[in-house]
């Protein structure tokens, strides 16, 4: 087995697909972080400033809980975390992962998927949550290839 895991978040796919890219060409595992209560699109729609993911996303300590947990985190000592941008910064639900798990001396790696806005201050946002973590630099993937996604993973070290 891998000691890589690529765990994500995906509201409509885009994400999904580039986690399972993303393990391909890490030789990785791959964790779907499901909320436990899945959104709707109508929980979705970020222009009605009544809906799930825009009540979440405005308060600071909202943790959405998650419907599975991994078992195994133990044996895994570098974690890419994938997400897409909502209000160009993470969806509260990673904080929820991040903050579910012993992350002491592991590596954790970001990643995102975004129509158009980078990675802003995310990091410097999750990182509070798995603060004896060894955190990398992480990056917003856009129509990334197997062998882009491996250059990648092989620069950083890991």
């Amino acid at each position: 087995m891998s000691n890589i895991l690529v765990a994500y978040f995906s509201a409509g796919g885009t994400t999904k697909r580039t986690a399972a890219l993303l393990a391909k060409a890490a030789g990785a595992e791959l964790f779907e972080i499901q909320p436990k209560e899945p959104y709707t699109a109508a929980d979705l729609d970020w222009t009605n400033k009544k809906s799930r993911s825009t009540v979440e996303m405005n308060d600071p300590s909202s943790r959405p809980e998650i419907g599975k947990r991994l078992a195994n985190m133990a044996d895994y000592g570098v974690v890419f975390v994938g997400f897409p941008i909502w209000w160009y910064t993470a969806p509260t639900i990673i904080k929820t992962f991040l903050e579910s798990y012993d992350f002491a001396g592991k590596t954790i790696v970001p990643f995102a998927t975004s129509g158009g806005s980078g990675l802003g201050k995310t990091e410097s946002a999750l990182r509070p949550c798995a603060p004896a973590a060894v955190w990398k630099t992480g990056k917003v993937l856009r129509g990334e290839t197997e062998s882009s996604l491996k250059s990648w993973v092989e620069s950083l070290g890991v």
